[in-house]
């Protein structure tokens, strides 16, 4: 039965591809970048209004969520992007894990998708906003993805810490984005916020920081999006164990100063290796 909807659904979306490559335009233009996007959102939204009845039977079970990713993925085929994981051993572990990485565009999610399979046991945190963003809001708590009220920092901190029990007892990853919005400078990390190192320090769980290398193809001002290849690295766990709420601001620190290294190395990676007459991008 899964496999049969995973099909269809997979068939959906390069049927859909296919088309919409036919309707887009080659030379960068707001038009196309714009187009681009609601392609993007529609699919995701299409396909989360499919799949979610599936999801009443195992409800907020993050298996769910890697169903879900095993259709989405296949998106990616629409905007010939080639998302390269590197140090798959770490992510793929059987363990409880708190996964940090920075967030420069909601394209982040479409890269998760593709490397969903490898973590297997994984959920993400969200802004509790996206829950009312009817059907892949909904969809998404079906799938176990934790919602949190960023306006109310203190209560969001506890809904983390709440998450102890899954991590520890049902060995699952939770995927954080610590800078707590989308980085349009390319070229630095945003400083961090605290809330997955107070969760992980709580649970007495590792730390994985994950770097995706720059979008140097996309770009809204000048409407640059262009097919791209996106580095996602793993960076060796860093435990929390015995570290209490004293030793936070001293790990957000370690944890950014180790993702700002390896993010400054993939920018230089990436951009050497495009042609001279490319028209990558600094900022998104």
């Amino acid at each position: 039965m899964w496999e049969k909807i995973i099909f269809c659904a997979s068939m959906c979306v390069l049927t859909f591809s296919f088309i919409s490559k036919k309707i887009s335009y080659s030379e960068p233009s707001k038009l196309s970048f714009h187009l681009k996007f609601f392609v993007y959102y529609f699919l995701c939204s299409l396909l989360a209004f499919v799949i979610w009845p599936l999801f009443l039977f195992r409800p907020r079970n993050v298996k769910n969520s890697r169903l879900a990713a095993t259709i989405l993925k296949h998106i990616t085929k629409l905007y010939d992007l080639k998302w390269e994981l590197r140090g798959a051993d770490i992510l793929s572990e059987e363990r409880g894990a708190v996964v940090v990485s920075n967030h420069q565009s909601s394209l982040d999610i479409l890269g998760l998708f593709n490397i969903w399979e490898v973590a297997d046991k994984l959920t993400a945190v969200a802004k509790r906003e996206v829950m009312y963003v009817f059907p892949f809001g909904f969809a998404a708590y079906l799938a176990g993805v934790i919602y949190i009220d960023r306006n109310d920092p203190k209560r969001a901190r506890e809904q983390l810490n709440m998450t102890s029990d899954v991590m520890v007892k049902e060995k699952t990853k939770i995927w954080l984005f610590p800078e707590g919005t989308r980085n349009k400078d390319y070229r630095s990390l945003l400083p961090f916020k605290k809330g997955a190192f107070h969760m992980a320090v709580a649970a007495q769980v590792p730390i994985i920081p994950v770097v995706f290398s720059p979008y140097y193809f996309i770009n809204n001002k000048q409407g640059i999006f262009n097919k791209g290849h996106v580095i996602i690295q793993c960076l060796e766990p860093i435990s929390t164990k015995g570290l209490g709420p004293e030793d936070i601001d001293g790990l957000v620190t370690r944890v950014r100063d180790a993702m700002s290294t390896v993010y400054k190395e993939l920018t230089k990676e990436v951009i050497t290796n495009l042609p001279s007459d490319y028209p990558h991008t600094t900022v998104g």
